[in-house]
C-alpha cells in the first residue's frame, strides 16, 4: 500500500503580464502530517540564493501548507499570510507565495491539483485528519 501521495507537475511562475517560465513542481502529501501539502520547487528558483548559484546540495525549495487551504482555492480565493490559492480563468489555478525575499505566483492546470488532493484523500480521507496525528512525535519535534 502507497504511504505517500506524489506527484510531479508541470506549473508556470508568473515573472510578468506577458512572461512565464515553465517549471517542474513536486506535491507531496504524507499521512503522518495529514493536515498538510508540501510543494517542492527547483532550486534555481529560489530568490535567495548566493550570488554564487545555488548551493552546493541543489536541494529543492519547498513550501509546506494547509491541505484545506489548497483544496479551498480551487473554487475561490483563499489564504491569508504567506500562501494564498484561487482559481482562475481557464481551468487553472494561481498559488501565491510571500517571503521575505518576494513573492512568487505559480500557475498550474487545476486538474493536476485535483487528482494530486483526490490522491492524498484516498490515504487519509477529509475529516479523518485527527486519526492520524501523533501528538507526542509532534512535541518531540517542537522541542528538538
Amino acid at each position: 500500500m502507497r504511504t505517500t501521495a506524489e506527484e510531479t507537475v508541470q506549473a508556470r511562475l508568473i515573472l510578468s503580464p506577458h512572461r512565464s517560465v515553465r517549471l517542474r513542481v513536486t506535491l507531496t502529501y504524507l499521512p503522518e502530517d495529514p493536515l498538510a501539502v508540501r510543494m517542492a520547487f527547483p532550486a534555481e528558483f529560489s530568490l535567495d540564493e548566493p550570488a554564487d548559484g545555488p548551493g552546493p546540495d541543489g536541494a529543492d525549495i519547498v513550501w509546506v501548507f494547509a491541505r484545506r487551504l489548497l483544496a479551498a482555492g480551487l473554487e475561490l480565493p483563499a489564504g491569508i499570510g504567506d500562501v494564498h490559492v484561487r482559481p482562475t480563468l481557464g481551468r487553472r489555478t494561481m498559488v501565491e507565495l510571500r517571503a521575505p525575499e518576494g513573492t512568487a505566483l505559480v500557475r498550474f492546470d487545476t486538474a493536476d491539483l485535483r487528482r494530486f488532493l483526490w490522491r492524498s484523500r484516498l490515504l487519509v480521507p477529509e475529516g479523518e485528519e485527527h486519526l492520524h496525528l501523533d501528538a507526542d512525535r509532534a512535541l518531540a519535534e517542537l522541542l528538538g
